[in-house]
């Protein structure tokens, strides 16, 4: 416990928020390792600013269990902290800072493994596999998966460690982010009809967004395993307009869908252009031939849907203790792992009731609870042929 407390303190020192840079946490991460005789690979983002790091503990030539999580974490710009968010603090059994929870947590406990790992005869690899961006859309996981694609052997599992209070996760929603641009033509406001009003577009076009998403909340969409039991739609941000006396040039909006796995994650977003191209257009382009309406995806990621009856399910169950399988409403990296063909269940320390909020933490004992799983990792991994 002493240790994943201490290297949790390491890690939650370092400001990961997605717009900053994870090199020094990574550059920390590769000593550790190697001061334990484990190398690491680097994969960089074109920018060189972030990495995502892959290290290979055991005989790497057959299939082996992933331990993935991400490096960043969510601003805490506007929130009302009691306590520094950058530095661990200890009160009433609670270890508080900005992602100790989601999921710094989780990579403390991997992390203080490693010594018990290098010292155990191990028949199949365990890896280390920590990522970059996942809070903006899972945009740097990318080349990790390609990396194990790369490799001669699949993983037999991956077990991504977001906060689940140590329950295994089968199955989450996916997720698709757009932002929409409407283009009209400006014009004074006193001869409002001789222009194309760029927000009054995008209001019907976010009209028809809500319209959309309430179809997916009839019954025979439903899926009773999730909460809410149904794809959902929302729009988050809009910007338009430099005066009131102006009829609005341009406007957008990002919305995003959140979808079931078993059912289309670009749906709503087809049909959403489908009504601009066919109804909205038309009507722009007879006022001016220059309006336009472009749509542009920010990021996405499927969703996951492990079967119960599936050995990852069985295995990841007997590492945590319990069979408690459930579903969460919250994206992860993991829909792209089992996309790619590792089969992937969600288990990790904490409560995403506390992620992304002030104040955030892990119980000590959820700590400890983790540490346990990953012993019994060890055990798997030194059992299996």
């Amino acid at each position: 416990m002493s240790r994943s407390r201490d290297l949790l303190a390491h890690l939650v020192s370092f400001d990961t928020t997605s717009r900053e840079s994870n090199l020094a946490l990574i550059d920390f991460v590769r000593n550790y390792l190697q001061h334990h005789g484990v190398s690491c690979e680097l994969l960089f983002n074109e920018q060189k600013s972030k990495a995502n790091l892959l290290a290979t503990i055991g005989p790497a030539e057959v299939p082996g269990i992933v331990l993935s999580g991400h490096t960043d974490v969510v601003p805490v710009d506007g929130q009302c902290w009691s306590v520094a968010p950058f530095e661990l603090t200890e009160k009433d059994g609670k270890l508080y800072g900005r992602g100790t929870a989601d999921m710094k947590g989780y990579l403390a406990c991997v992390l203080a493994s490693v010594p018990a790992l290098v010292q155990a005869p191990l028949r199949m690899p365990v890896h280390i596999a920590l990522s970059y961006d996942e809070e903006v859309g899972c945009l740097g996981v990318g080349s990790l998966i390609e990396a194990f694609h790369a490799k001669t052997v699949k993983p037999l599992l991956c077990v991504i460690g977001e906060p689940t209070e140590l329950k295994p996760v089968l199955g989450h929603k996916g997720k698709l982010a757009m932002r929409c641009e409407v283009h009209g033509a400006a014009c004074h406001s006193a001869y409002a009809p001789s222009g194309v009003n760029a927000i009054e577009y995008a209001a019907l076009l976010i009209i028809e967004l809500g319209r959309l998403g309430e179809e997916l909340k009839a019954p025979q969409h439903h899926d009773g395993s999730f909460d809410p039991p149904f794809s959902t739609v929302q729009t988050g941000m809009i910007a338009g307009g430099n005066a009131l006396n102006i009829v609005p040039q341009n406007c957008s909006f990002d919305f995003e869908v959140r979808s079931l796995p078993a059912q289309n994650l670009w749906h709503v977003a087809d049909q959403l252009r489908g009504y601009a191209e066919h109804t909205l257009l038309p009507a722009m382009q007879a006022v001016s031939g220059q309006c336009a309406i472009h749509f542009s995806e920010l990021s996405s990621y499927p969703g996951l849907s492990t079967s119960a009856q599936s050995q990852a399910a069985e295995w990841v169950a007997d590492f945590c203790g319990s069979q408690a399988y459930g579903t969460v409403a919250f994206g992860s990296e993991g829909g792209l792992f089992d996309q790619a063909g590792i089969p992937t269940v969600v288990c990790g320390p904490g409560s995403m009731d506390q992620g992304h909020k002030p104040d955030e933490f892990i119980s000590v004992a959820q700590l400890e609870a983790c540490d346990r799983m990953l012993e019994k990792v060890l055990v798997f991994a030194s059992r299996q042929s």
